[in-house]
C-alpha cells in the first residue's frame, strides 16, 4: 500500500523550508509586497473581511498553506477546489480606471503566488537556513504545483531564482503605492488586538505594553527584508545598510524562536499538520 504524502514529501525542499517557524515572518513580508500591486490590493480590500476579522483571515490563510504543504492528496484537492470556487465569484473595481476585473485573473494570481513563495524562501535563507542554489531553484519548481492549484498554467510561472528575478524586474513598472496599499500596510504594521473573550485588561496590556512594541519590531523587520525597490515605493530607504540591519534582526528572531521552542515538549514544537504528515511518511522531525 502506497503512502500518501501529498504534493511534496519528506525529501522535498518544500518540507525542509516550511519546517522553519520564521516563515510566519515571511508571510508578513509577502503581504507587504503583495500590497504594492494596485489591482491585487484593491481585490483584497473590496472582497476580504480582513479589517473586520484579521486574525480569522490569517488563520484561514495559514490553514490553506499548511494543507497544501502537508495535506494528503484528497485534502489538498478539496481545499484548492474550495478556494478556486470562492475566487471565481469575486470581482473588484480598479480605483484608478473604474474598470471591473475578476479576482482570479492569471496576472493577479501569479503576482500573489510569486510574492508568497519568494518571501518564504528569502526570509528563511536570510534568517540563516542553508540552501544550495540548486535547492533554491528546486523549491521554486516544486511550488509550481501550488500555483496550478489556484488555477495557473505552470508554464507561465517563474520556476527558478533567475526567472523570479526577471519577473520582478518586468513587474516593477506596474507597481505603486495606492491608497488601498498604504492602508493595508498601516493595518499590517499596527493591527488590532484580539478581543480575548472580553478580557479588557489583557487587551489593554497588549495594545500598549511590550507585546505591541515587539510586534512593531517584527513588522519593521518584514519591511526591511523587502527588496530595496519595494522599500522605496513605501517611502523607505533602499540602502544596503537597511539590508544588513534586517538580516541581523531576522537571524535574532529565528534564534529566539528556536530557543523558546526548545523549552517545550517535543510534541508541541511541530505544527499538527506537519506532525500528521511526518507520521504518514514514517519519519521523525529533525
Amino acid at each position: 500500500m502506497s503512502v500518501d504524502v501529498g504534493l511534496f514529501g519528506p525529501d522535498s525542499v518544500t518540507w525542509k523550508l516550511h519546517s522553519e517557524p520564521i516563515l510566519l515572518l515571511g508571510g508578513l513580508r509577502s503581504l507587504y509586497l503583495q500590497a504594492l500591486h494596485p489591482r491585487a490590493v484593491a481585490g483584497v480590500a473590496q472582497n476580504s473581511g480582513f479589517r473586520a476579522d484579521p486574525w480569522g483571515r490569517l488563520n484561514r490563510t495559514s490553514d490553506y498553506v499548511g494543507t497544501v504543504i502537508y495535506g494528503t492528496t484528497e485534502e489538498v484537492e478539496r481545499a484548492s477546489s474550495r478556494l478556486r470556487r470562492l475566487h471565481s465569484r469575486m470581482t473588484a473595481t480598479d480605483p484608478r480606471t473604474g474598470e471591473t476585473f475578476r479576482i482570479d485573473e492569471p496576472d493577479l494570481l501569479r503576482w500573489v503566488h510569486v510574492a508568497e513563495v519568494e518571501s518564504f524562501l528569502t526570509t528563511a535563507t536570510r534568517a540563516g537556513l542553508k540552501l544550495t542554489p540548486d535547492e533554491v531553484d528546486q523549491y521554486y519548481t516544486e511550488q509550481l504545483r501550488a500555483a496550478e492549484l489556484v488555477g495557473l498554467d505552470p508554464s507561465t510561472v517563474p520556476a527558478t531564482a533567475a526567472e523570479v528575478e526577471a519577473y520582478y524586474e518586468a513587474m516593477r513598472p506596474e507597481l505603486t503605492l495606492t491608497r488601498d496599499g498604504a492602508e493595508t500596510a498601516a493595518f499590517l504594521t499596527v493591527p488590532p488586538v484580539p478581543d480575548f473573550f472580553g478580557n479588557r485588561a489583557l487587551r489593554l496590556s497588549l495594545t500598549l505594553g511590550p507585546a505591541r512594541w515587539a510586534y512593531l519590531g517584527v513588522a519593521s523587520t518584514a519591511i526591511g527584508l523587502l527588496p530595496p525597490w519595494a522599500r522605496r515605493l513605501y517611502g523607505g530607504l533602499g540602502w544596503p545598510t537597511t539590508d544588513v540591519t534586517a538580516d541581523l534582526s531576522v537571524r535574532g528572531i529565528r534564534l529566539l524562536l528556536a530557543t523558546v521552542l526548545n523549552t517545550l515538549p517535543r510534541k508541541y514544537r511541530t505544527a499538527p499538520m506537519r506532525q500528521a504528515a511526518l507520521a504518514r511518511a514514517g519519519v521523525t522531525d529533525s
